[in-house]
């Protein structure tokens, strides 16, 4: 008999199939639970067992230490019940219990490629099957490897907004990436116009919630592709919302898209993009992004903000504790997607 999951504080109960992880049966049964990379690298699905044994696929310590797991934390993507269960979920957005979308293998088509700064590229698919493909801002896809059938695959949020048929990713090209190395146009297997991919998703659970309550929204490197999602989605809605958009880069030349930007915050009524520069200096704001983005809640300017984060993990991490320690903003008033590599050695 397969091992059954039962989830509180939720009062969810599940059925784990054969080599499913806790956080695949709950995808299956259209439950959206709390998760990022699914990778066991990113903490967000960290969750405690009540009840129950679970094996542990490989994962970071970073993400869950051997004194976390003896205590009884474990990570929904990576746990393989060996018994029934049940888990505590430490983090879970009650107005969105279900998946809004749901998750399936798809083909998409390389539409563009263009290079935006050294080494970032924004790469654009149109989506033939299945047609009726969707996703929610601050979403992302799996990206199938070309040759391997699915076998390998890199996470890349989508930039655009969805409804006419196209994907859109910001893409750091890090040297010997597999994917990203797609991406050069010097190498010998780069992808061309026309070339077809396969795409898994969508996944993630950052998104917009609904309200007037000022935005916050922070991104650093290729952490701003969500991030502009989200942006794009409160601009063509024409919100009201004061919104405030903190995007930290190393050097000038890093930032992308610095004029669409603008063309987007023009959209909206109170609206204030700051790039921060942490190797160079120059006329705006030098520094950390996650001190920076900080300040407009120490001098009163963001009052009570929703915050909305994407970028690697010291910086995610720097930001939550800025937030919640010095500010007294509530975890669950901050959704984060933290960027990590593929694996080490073979970053994307």
């Amino acid at each position: 008999m397969s091992p059954r999951i039962s989830f509180t504080p939720i009062n969810v109960e599940v059925e784990c199939d054969d080599e499913e992880t806790v956080l695949e049966a709950a995808f299956r049964e259209g439950w959206n639970l709390v998760h990022g990379c699914r990778e066991g690298r990113c903490t967000a699905c960290k969750s405690f067992l009540l009840e129950g044994d679970v094996t542990l696929r490989s994962h970071s310590t970073d993400a869950l230490s051997e004194a976390e797991e003896e205590q009884g934390y474990t990570l929904l993507c990576c746990a393989m019940p060996d018994s029934n269960l049940v888990v505590e979920l430490l983090h879970f957005d009650a107005d969105n219990l279900r998946l809004a979308h749901r998750i399936a293998d798809g083909r998409a088509r390389v539409a563009a490629i263009d290079a935006l700064t050294e080494d970032v590229v924004r790469l654009r698919l149109d989506v033939m099957a299945p047609e009726w493909f969707a996703f929610t801002p601050g979403q992302y896809v799996d990206l199938w490897l070309p040759g391997t059938d699915g076998a390998e695959r890199r996470s890349f949020s989508m930039a655009n907004v969805p409804g006419d048929g196209s994907l859109e990713f910001l893409i750091r090209r890090y040297p010997g990436g597999r994917f990203s190395g797609l991406l050069d146009p010097t190498g010998a297997s780069a992808l061309q116009a026309g070339d077809v991919l396969g795409f898994t998703g969508p996944y993630g659970s950052m998104h917009l919630r609904p309200g007037d309550r000022p935005v916050l929204l922070v991104a650093g490197g290729s952490g701003l592709g969500p991030v502009l999602s989200l942006l794009r989605e409160l601009a063509g809605a024409g919100s009201a919302r004061r919104v405030r958009f903190f995007y930290g880069a190393r050097r000038e030349a890093d930032l992308p898209l610095v004029a669409e930007i603008a063309d987007l915050g023009a959209m909206l009524p109170d609206f204030a993009f700051v790039p921060v520069l942490s190797e160079e200096p120059w006329s705006g704001a030098t520094g950390f992004v996650h001190e920076a983005a900080a300040a407009v809640l120490a001098d009163g300017e963001l009052v009570d903000p929703l915050v909305l984060a994407c970028g690697p993990p010291p910086m995610i991490e720097a930001l939550v504790e800025v937030l919640t320690g010095r500010h007294g903003v509530a975890p669950g008033d901050i959704a984060f997607d933290k960027f990590t590599p593929a694996a080490a050695g073979d970053t994307d």
